[in-house]
């Protein structure tokens, strides 16, 4: 028994030099096996996530056709307002939306009926809708 214990460190490097080689492919494989069900876990998650984001987008696609489909109807019937109203009374309406909606009233009316509008408003505002107007006729987006 004694010569047992009486190893010399050179024996007992090289029987934990063994032992490593030994069990080295049973844990890459264990390692592997790991790194899998994780990868397998993240997939099931991705693919849950992106079923919630096709079911989000499908929500929006329906909100935004039943939108334009208002904005159409209803957009007909206030460029025919603003088209009908005196020139004063339109730019003093129109000075009180917000200005996209009014450059975009103003753009569907009629040129010359614009212009006279425009020309009822006060600079700055009537500036500041020939701007937008102006940024909306472009083909590019400039940014």
């Amino acid at each position: 028994m004694v010569a047992a214990t009486s190893a010399t460190p050179a024996d007992q490097g090289s029987e934990i030099e063994r032992f490593c080689s030994n069990i080295a492919d049973a844990a890459r494989d264990r390692r592997y096996m790991l790194q899998a069900q994780e990868l397998e876990t993240l997939r099931a998650d991705i693919d849950k996530r992106m079923q919630a984001l096709d079911q989000k987008r499908v929500e929006y696609e329906e909100w935004l056709k039943r939108r334009n489909d208002f904005l159409a109807s209803a957009e007909d019937g206030v460029v025919k307002i603003y088209a009908r109203m005196k020139p004063d009374a339109a730019a003093e309406r129109l000075a009180e939306v917000s200005p996209e909606l009014a450059a975009a009233i103003l753009m569907k009316l009629d040129s010359r009926q614009a212009g006279v509008i425009l020309n009822e408003m006060e600079r700055t505002s009537a500036a500041t809708l020939t701007g937008i107007m102006a940024s909306a006729a472009r083909k590019v987006d400039p940014t």
